[in-house]
């Protein structure tokens, strides 16, 4: 690991081709290719990028829910499957590493879906897999919860890097877990939120994106999703629910440095794409001062246990072995299995 290392990182904050898993995976491809094309060798996607955020689950009623469940998970990626096989291949032909939020189905249950996000390194090859742990709110009628084998780090060549999706970034355990496994840069992803009449979003991101900064001395790559006409004649089919996802503003995107403020331009609602710096040897600098991983805390008086267990859907014994056998759907993949046993 260079730690004095420098290169340029971008921040996607774009939206979805609603519901359209290849559509969606094609434009994110394109932007891969755009970042590439201005330096970036780390591009960051936002939360369920592919194939879009379940905003009906603030709008309707459970069992009007139903269809919209269906379509998403018929659209979700299958990490089996070559879902994200272009994106993958455009990672490698640009050398770029991606974090996109997806929607991931299990192949072996029609009634589970992860918010998940995937690291892809600069090889094109999947590296990380990490699953929300905790859906908020609405959203647990739709995700399922993720469990503490994916909190882990990524070794990748632009450094050691963690990724938390929306509201696990308010959890300061979570967080303290990636920095004291030696994480350096931080990846947040949002959707476009609408639903927030009495709370800035873009200001909560910040400051959050901010906090997490400063505390470990890390960059923290923010990346957003927005709404467009599109996406709200799709999911707004009355004047009251219209106006629901009238609330602006509601996305925000951008790059922090290890003093919490911004090494980017940051976006508000609008599609684009910002970059900037990653200097490690900021970290270093910043660390001399408040280390929480290190010289700055006292671990005779404060102790973190963090559980990576998987969590099996059945454990079955063999009369004749009385052996255990765990069954997950994704331990056929060598990939995700590495990455979730912390071999990679």
């Amino acid at each position: 690991m260079k730690y004095h290392q420098k290169y340029i990182a971008a921040a996607v904050q774009a939206a979805p081709v609603f519901l359209d898993r290849e559509r969606t995976i094609a434009k994110a491809c394109a932007l891969v290719e755009e970042a590439a094309s201005k330096g970036a060798k780390l591009v960051v996607f936002p939360e369920v990028f592919v194939p879009g955020y379940p905003y009906w689950v603030w709008l309707d009623t459970p069992l009007k829910g139903g269809p919209w469940f269906r379509r998403m998970h018929e659209q979700s990626v299958d990490l089996q499957g070559p879902h994200l096989t272009p994106l993958c291949e455009t990672a490698a032909k640009h050398a770029v590493n991606v974090v996109i939020g997806i929607n991931e189905r299990n192949p072996r249950n029609l009634g589970a879906i992860f918010n998940t996000n995937v690291v892809i390194a600069d090889s094109g090859k999947i590296v990380g897999v990490h699953r929300k742990l905790v859906p908020t709110w609405a959203e647990k009628l739709i995700w399922t919860p993720g469990d503490g084998s994916s909190i882990r780090i990524v070794d990748t060549s632009v450094g050691p890097l963690g990724t938390l999706a929306c509201g696990e970034n308010t959890n300061t355990l979570a967080r303290f877990s990636l920095l004291a496994m030696g994480e350096l840069i931080h990846t947040s992803n949002y959707p476009a939120f609408p639903f927030t009449k009495n709370f800035d979003m873009p200001r909560g991101i910040q400051t959050r994106a901010g906090a997490h900064s400063l505390e470990g001395k890390v960059f923290n790559v923010v990346s957003c999703s927005t709404l467009n006409a599109e996406i709200i004649d799709a999911v707004a089919d009355t004047p009251e629910k219209r106006s629901m996802m009238g609330g602006t503003p509601n996305a925000c995107s951008g790059i922090f440095g290890p003093d919490g403020m911004p090494v980017s331009d940051l976006l508000i609602d609008v599609e684009g794409i910002v970059y900037g710096e990653i200097d490690f040897g900021r970290c270093m600098e910043a660390k001399q001062l408040h280390d929480i991983i290190g010289h700055y805390n006292r671990f005779d008086v404060f102790e973190l246990k963090v559980n990576r267990k998987k969590l099996p859907s059945i454990q079955i014994v063999e009369e004749a072995t009385e052996s255990a056998n765990l069954f997950r759907a994704e331990q056929d993949d060598p990939s995700i299995r590495a990455s979730l046993n912390g071999e990679l």
